[in-house]
């Protein structure tokens, strides 16, 4: 579902990191990074990041 980089992008903006912050960990321009964030929104049906963190842990452990 999510690419390999979506998944870092999402994993650290779980951890709190802003998108600049993102950006610099990851070594990607923050354009990279809005449009990661936008892919796994619409990706996981959600429209912000709590939204997003409790569906991936959702879909990680399985939790209905």
């Amino acid at each position: 579902m999510l690419t390999k980089r979506e998944q870092e992008v999402l994993e650290l903006l779980i951890q709190g990191y802003n998108n600049t912050e993102i950006s610099n960990k990851l070594m990607i321009t923050n354009h990279t990074t809005k449009a990661h964030v936008a892919s796994i929104y619409e990706k996981l049906g959600v429209s912000n990041r709590v939204q997003a963190t409790v569906k991936y842990l959702k879909m990680i452990y399985a939790i209905k």
